[in-house]
């Protein structure tokens, strides 16, 4: 089995649509650490799972310098994002998106 993984540094502003008071609810941004995880059996007709400017292509090039609300269309909660990136890719099976330092949220594919 062929792993790789691509970390990417996205900066973006989002507004979460909460049930409970929170200064969340106001648009504010990060600088988002996302790191993204493939594997495959095999490789392509280059020797690799995926072009790591593939997944910048397909992740930073859609969010950076954005508004996550104008360019998504769920709410941007960090595993929302996680889980959205991960869908991207047909060989992906983890994504972790650090919203801040200490804030981490992750979305694995079930593998059964």
């Amino acid at each position: 089995m062929y792993r790789v993984k691509k970390r990417l540094e996205v900066s973006a502003a989002h507004q979460l649509k909460l049930d409970y008071p929170s200064k969340c609810t106001q648009l504010h941004g990060h600088n988002w650490i996302i790191d993204v995880y493939l594997e495959s059996e095999t490789l392509d007709s280059n020797g690799m799972v995926l072009d790591f400017t593939k997944i910048k292509e397909l992740v930073k090039d859609k969010l950076d310098h954005k508004i996550l609300n104008d360019v998504l269309d769920f709410n941007p909660t960090a595993e929302n994002i996680a889980y959205w990136i991960c869908s991207q890719f047909p060989c992906c099976y983890r994504v972790d998106v650090q919203e801040s330092e200490n804030n981490v949220a992750s979305y694995i594919k079930d593998q059964k």
